[in-house]
């Protein structure tokens, strides 16, 4: 399953404050990128993940965003360092492009 053409378009449209974007198709999603670093991946059911390091991936711990994980082969769990941009965020896109400068701030 692939992103689709109206999911890229809504992504891109939520983070305009922070043009020029760049992105890249990748495994089915698509990555999303500022002066070269990538801030977030759109997932190709829709969803929108920022990535986190140093404090803000502490903050959006302690706020409970959602980590990505993954299974292999039903075995151990792995996190990614990208947590689901909350769904107020979604509809707001200055605090989307808040959250997006706080992640890229320690990336």
């Amino acid at each position: 399953m692939s992103v689709s053409e109206a999911d890229i378009a809504f992504a891109l449209e939520l983070f305009d404050g922070l043009a020029p974007l760049t992105t890249r198709k990748m495994m089915g999603g698509l990555c999303l990128y500022r002066d070269g670093t990538i801030f977030a991946i759109l997932h190709s059911d829709g969803s929108i993940w920022l990535k986190g390091a140093g404090s803000f991936a502490g903050r959006m711990t302690a706020e409970g965003w959602t980590r990505w994980t993954y299974s292999r082969d039903g075995k151990k769990t792995t996190a990614m360092p990208y947590w689901r941009l909350p769904d107020a965020a979604l509809d707001d896109s200055g605090m989307a492009c808040d959250l997006a400068r706080s992640a890229l701030a320690e990336l």
